[in-house]
């Protein structure tokens, strides 16, 4: 009786996951019922349960106006969905259990270890105290900042609608939801520059990743000759590889809309449609400029920039910007002829460099994969499609315009992009996972042609 128990027993990833599709499904539920909607809206289950997904991965895709749909009610609750797909379900549900004096068990660390994808169980209570407080920090001075800027500069003109505007447009470019309530994202303010950096600051908080954040707020914090601070490879890693990407994709973006969309702009607007767009890859979602004009070079760099998406352990989906350096650097260790992974003075375990190519190789057969359906159910171009899928999967909610276009079934495969690109691959496949036995033999070893 007690080994048919344990059999039945969820591991701490499939509980992690039933969380979130449970949270996806009761946010459909709320979302669907008419005292969050404008007076006589009312909108199609599956709308609802695609904004919902949308909301819980913190994607920013939508098949509605969201301003036009939900009344302030129904837009406050869309927030509190933000945050529990950004910071994560058990960091709100640690805050909330300690809250009520409760002890955190060994069991609820394995499930926090798992939401914000740490290797030990140590430090994880004040990990997510940690990130609550910094998210309440930096939302509070987003809030502040641009309600204050909304006011001030005649934007909204009672300082109650300027400061609700301003903490929704906070919540949602930390957490990199990328949902607006303007109807249009952020083409309103494609001259404001002091709102798009406001904006893109948020951003790269959000989905640098909340490890770089503490590391750097203990940096800041720790006192000069006390002790000699390191940051540590992970933090080094993933700064190295997030703030690349931005400036490589601000360069392209430039360089393949120079003649095209940025013919006729100054150097500086310029400047910030090429920054803001790179910025908004790496998971906000957010736009200064409609993405139907650019040109389809710059729409598949965008889909790939959006495919590696943001870092671990941060409000983003994608591959992640540390698999993506892993996969580079391990390239290059082979094309040098040599076999151990080294950067920044450190060696990369054998295990993590497997698990960088078996994510890498997963999410190129799912996006393929959904690209291939959408195709046959969809009367839309190739390219489109393959913005939309990439956009899906990386939780970034980029969009040629074409979301609401699409038919039930294409929604359906867009929410499960949406919810695979926010839980991982590693956690999916975890979840996939079937106990086997172990084995105690080997199989005679024999060498196989590759690539040639």
């Amino acid at each position: 009786m007690l080994l048919s128990y344990k059999k039945r027993r969820l591991s701490s990833v499939q509980i992690i996951v039933m969380f979130y599709l449970s949270s996806v499904i009761l946010a459909a539920l709320l979302l669907w019922l008419p005292i969050f909607h404008q007076p006589g809206v009312s909108i199609s289950f599956v709308d609802s349960l695609f904004t919902a997904a949308s909301a819980i991965s913190v994607t920013g895709l939508t098949v509605i106006q969201i301003s036009e749909v939900f009344n302030q009610s129904g837009i406050i609750l869309l927030t509190l969905f933000f945050q529990i797909g950004g910071i994560g379900i058990m960091t709100l549900g640690t805050f909330l259990w300690m809250m009520l004096g409760q002890r955190i068990g060994l069991e609820q660390r394995k499930w926090i270890a798992t939401d914000h994808n740490r290797p030990t169980l140590s430090g994880l209570v004040k990990l997510t105290r940690s990130i609550l407080l910094l998210t309440i920090l930096i939302e509070l001075i987003g809030t502040l900042l641009l309600g204050s800027y909304f006011f001030w500069t005649g934007y909204q003109t009672d300082w109650y609608t300027a400061y609700y505007y301003g903490y929704f447009v906070s919540i949602s470019a930390f957490t990199n939801a990328g949902f607006d309530i303007f109807g249009n994202s952020l083409l309103s303010f494609s001259g404001d520059y002091f709102v798009q950096s406001i904006n893109m600051i948020l951003i790269i908080c959000g989905a640098i990743g909340f490890p770089v954040l503490i590391e750097l707020v203990s940096y800041a914090t720790h006192r000069q000759g006390q002790y000699r601070f390191t940051f540590s490879l992970f933090t080094k890693v993933t700064t190295l590889t997030f703030f690349t990407l931005i400036v490589v994709g601000t360069l392209l973006f430039y360089f393949f809309e120079k003649n095209a969309f940025l013919q006729d702009k100054t150097w500086h607007e310029a400047l910030f449609y090429s920054l803001f767009q790179s910025v908004s890859t790496r998971s906000g979602g957010l736009a200064t400029m409609d993405i139907g004009l650019l040109s389809t070079p710059t729409l598949v760099m965008l889909s790939g920039m959006m495919f590696i998406g943001a870092s671990p352990s941060s409000v983003g989906g994608g591959i992640r910007t540390t698999t993506f350096f892993v996969l580079i650097a391990t390239i290059y260790t082979y094309m040098r002829g040599q076999k151990d992974v080294k950067v920044f003075g450190r060696e990369l375990v054998q295990e993590d460099v497997i698990k960088s190519f078996m994510v890498f190789f997963v999410a190129i057969i799912m996006v393929f994969t959904a690209v291939i359906f959408m195709v046959w159910f969809e009367d839309l171009s190739m390219q489109a499609i393959l913005f939309e899928v990439c956009s899906a999967f990386g939780t970034t909610g980029l969009s040629m315009g074409i979301t609401s276009e699409l038919s039930t079934p294409g929604k359906l495969i867009l929410i499960i992009m949406m919810v695979i690109g926010r839980i991982g691959i590693i956690n999916l496949l975890l979840f996939l996972k079937k106990d086997a036995p172990s084995v105690r033999y080997h199989y005679p070893k024999e060498r196989m042609i590759i690539g040639q």
